[in-house]
């Protein structure tokens, strides 16, 4: 009898570089957990384990006992040190990040005025007005644009109280700029009146801030960050000469400035799996390096002053395309990668990563909650242990360097969906084939716009020549974002929030393993294989069923370009009206939670235009849901102190308020809206129901009239005064009331009505007498009470049909 004494050798990934990463993923734990929970416990507990640690690892070594402990001991003095490390330096840095001066300003709803140093380059925030804002509907206002970046704040104010230092208070600001204002760049000094929001403790911004006034620049960004705006400008001039998408995205794609890519191009880079393109990461500090050292060989240059070159070149272009989470992480590793060439002592990716993490997030703990550094990090571990493993076992069935190309956006995607899943409950299916055809030509357009950028302030017309040649890498990206984003099945559903990212992780490292290992002798690696295989069996049959139980599988035939939503909120009124990545919400409901619920289930993460159409309950009981997420509010008119209150909350969430005026128009994406109603600025029918705010949309294929609550009265006087023409949906007033007027749905004709209705309301609606007022109009109805969430887009026939989409069959 024989018996087989191999070990099982089961993952071919490199298990000692994969050890490599436990001190950075300590540091990693170590900063979620002393920002969101406390601080010096967790230092303490690190001092004295590493304490510990360390000297159980000298005993030991002295005795020479315990071989394995000699190996393990040290590792875990390291990681415990690390631990202690960065909560040392949470504990330090965290009373200075929300100071009581702010916290009660935030608290009290009162305006401070902050001075502080642009962070990131400032993000236009589209504005649906187009018209001059009025506060309150005090009359004033100027035309403005708003944008968003991230601030230092170095001083505050309060009143007429003298100004407060500060200690670089990290802040999101949303501010406003005259039309034909420059906004600010990296670097300048800045003045604003704001109001402020305290984010939660382990957010990277400790406040988000709403200006009330124009910001005002104080300073230019000092010399050592003027030159590289001088060539931004530049480049981003020249970019804007050339056509289409090509144009937009270039920028993105050399230095990471996507200031210019439009909603549209936006989504489908991202639906695509293809934005990372646009981040500057790892791939484009390996190319700016790869030049200078190339070319260094070339002229014969030593080693160490390649390097040199190599160092001065990669600051020069962090500073260029401005320092980013996920910049930082990739500059940072590759100045560790060439002190190690200069010393003559190269090492390998993976300790350079991880040194890399050590040391920003105990300069910074914070950038633990930071998404797009987590996702930088983790596709560069992907590509580091995974791409050879998947690989070689593709190669075993394709050429090699196909193989190589397929595993290198594989394994990226793979390291990253865990994350991915919690910006967005979706899978993406075609990524890694939108990445093999995009992917080569992302560093031909990276290389070429850098030497366009370096190339536009000396010889214009050649650096003009150039960026023409990057175009054409570009444009060919966008257009492949484009058609991917366009196929059926791009993306698949998966669980949202941190069950879901969960599950992935674990299914992705079952599914690794198993497709990784190496056949191992004798019954142990068969019983592991068995096993593997029935728990992501299990795994994939418990999604399945949570899937049905969730009403997933019915959603994998919701149309992905609805343009209108009426949400079940129960007895009450909430309608999402959307195109081109921007959202109007109509009322809120009477509850927050059915409201997040559905915003939540469509995606819907920030408010672009809030319409309150009059103040009962059942039309802004769910405000708080959206309070601090919404950019603009037009309300109707108000009768007393609680509807000042509403006014008072959405101001304090940082909202423009404009009281609703007949004739206000403007655009939503690519939607034109117009306010037909209230036409009296007093009287019976200004306020409440018979006042409520009436607003007309029209584009996409789709025209729209929401009535609010009108009665039979104003909906007379309405078609008296505008005889609004037909229109293809209408949300009908008053959760279909019996105090309507026939005429008014006659003339409108429209062949989708909404009711938004609670089921067994108790007042009848809606009403027989307004389900036969649309029969008589050719008008389908759908309600909130039977269908359930309700979505109309056209039907691309180019007849003008219409699609709809309900939760429930109403039978």
């Amino acid at each position: 009898m024989t018996t087989s004494t191999a070990t099982p050798r089961t993952v071919i990934v490199d298990a000692v570089a994969a050890r490599a990463l436990l001190p950075a993923a300590t540091a990693w734990a170590a900063a979620l957990l002393a920002t969101n929970v406390a601080a010096w416990p967790v230092a303490l507990l690190g001092w004295a384990g590493a304490a510990a640690a360390l000297g159980a690892a000298l005993i030991l070594r002295r005795g020479a006992l315990v071989p394995r402990a000699q190996t393990v001991l040290p590792m875990l003095a390291l990681c415990l040190s690390v631990l202690a490390l960065v909560g040392t330096a949470v504990a330090v840095q965290a009373p200075y990040r929300q100071p009581s001066v702010l916290l009660d300003a935030a608290e009290d709803g009162r305006l401070v005025t902050l001075r502080g140093i642009v962070m990131s380059t400032p993000e236009r925030q589209p504005s649906p007005f187009s018209f001059s804002l009025s506060v309150a509907g005090d009359g004033t206002g100027s035309e403005v644009q708003r944008v968003r970046f991230a601030l230092r704040a170095e001083s505050t104010q309060l009143g007429r109280e003298p100004p407060a230092p500060l200690r670089g208070v990290p802040v999101q600001l949303f501010a406003e700029l005259a039309t034909d204002a420059v906004p600010p760049e990296i670097g300048s000094g800045v003045r604003v009146t704001a109001r402020l929001q305290a984010n939660g403790p382990g957010d990277p911004s400790a406040f988000l801030a709403f200006g009330s006034d124009p910001l005002v620049v104080e300073s230019p960004p000092p010399w050592y960050l003027a030159w590289a705006v001088a060539l931004r400008t530049d480049f981003r001039a020249a970019a804007e000469l050339l056509p289409g998408d090509g144009g937009a995205l270039l920028p993105g794609l050399a230095i990471g400035d996507t200031s210019a890519v439009s909603v549209e191009l936006d989504a489908a880079m991202k639906a695509s799996s293809l934005s990372h393109l646009t981040a500057v990461s790892g791939a484009n500090c390996a190319v700016v390096v790869a030049a200078v050292m190339l070319l260094g060989a070339t002229l014969r240059l030593s080693r160490r002053l390649r390097v040199g070159l190599s160092l001065a070149a990669l600051l020069g272009f962090v500073v260029l395309v401005t320092p980013e989470p996920s910049v930082l992480r990739a500059g940072l590793m590759a100045v560790i990668v060439l002190l190690g060439l200069a010393s003559g002592r190269p090492g390998g990716g993976v300790p350079a990563l991880g040194a890399a993490v050590i040391v920003l997030l105990s300069l910074d703990p914070w950038l633990a909650s930071s998404y797009g550094f987590a996702l930088s990090v983790l596709a560069t571990v992907g590509l580091l242990l995974l791409t050879a493993p998947l690989a070689a076992v593709l190669g075993r069935w394709m050429p090699r360097g196909l193989a190589i190309a397929l595993a290198i956006p594989l394994a990226a995607q793979l390291a990253c969906q865990p994350v991915l899943v919690l910006l967005s409950p979706t899978v993406s299916l075609l990524g890694v084939p939108a990445n093999l055809l995009a992917g080569p030509a992302a560093p031909i357009a990276t290389l070429l716009g850098l030497l366009a950028c370096l190339l536009l302030p000396i010889l214009p017309s050649l650096g003009f020549a150039v960026a023409q040649l990057a175009w054409l890498p570009a444009a060919f990206i966008a257009a492949v974002a484009r058609m991917v984003a366009g196929m059926p099945g791009a993306r698949a559903p998966w669980l949202d929030g941190l069950l879901g990212a969960l599950l992935l992780a674990v299914a992705t490292a079952l599914a690794l393993w198993l497709v990784l290992r190496r056949p191992a002798r004798g019954r142990g690696g068969s019983a592991s294989a068995l096993v593997a295989t029935a728990a992501l069996l299990a795994l994939a049959g418990a999604y399945g069923g949570m899937l049905l139980g969730t009403g997933v599988v019915r959603a994998l035939t919701r149309p992905a370009d609805w343009q209108i939503a009426l949400c079940d909120v129960g007895q009450g009124d909430a309608v999402l009206v959307r195109d081109a990545g921007q959202v109007a919400l109509i009322d809120t409901g009477p509850e927050p939670e059915p409201l997040r619920d559905c915003l939540s289930e469509l995606g819907v993460g920030r408010i672009d235009l809030l319409v309150l159409t009059h103040y009962d309950r059942d039309h802004i009981g769910g405000l708080s849901a959206v309070v601090g997420a919404v950019d603009a509010a037009i309300v109707g008119r108000t009768s007393g102190s609680g509807d000042d209150t509403v006014l008072a909350l959405l101001l304090r969430g940082g909202a423009s308020v404009h009281v609703a005026a007949r004739g206000d128009r403007g655009t939503l994406g690519g939607l034109r809206w117009r306010v037909l109603w209230p036409a009296e600025a007093e009287g019976e029918l200004s306020t409440g129901n018979p006042g409520s705010v009436v607003l007309e949309t029209e584009g996409g294929g789709i025209r729209a009239l929401f009535l609010g609550d009108l009665g039979e009265e104003s909906e007379r006087a309405l078609l008296a005064l505008e005889r609004p023409g037909p229109v293809d949906v209408v949300k009908v007033a008053h959760h279909g009331s019996s105090d309507q007027h026939g005429e008014l749905y006659e003339r409108l004709a429209a062949r989708v009505g909404l009711i938004g209705v609670g089921a067994d309301n108790g007042y009848g609606h809606p009403t027989a007498t307004l389900l036969a007022m649309l029969r008589q109009s050719n008008t389908r109805g759908y309600r909130s009470d039977r269908n359930g969430l309700v979505l109309v887009s056209p039907a691309g026939t180019g007849d003008g049909a219409l699609r709809v989409w309900t939760e429930r069959d109403d039978g």
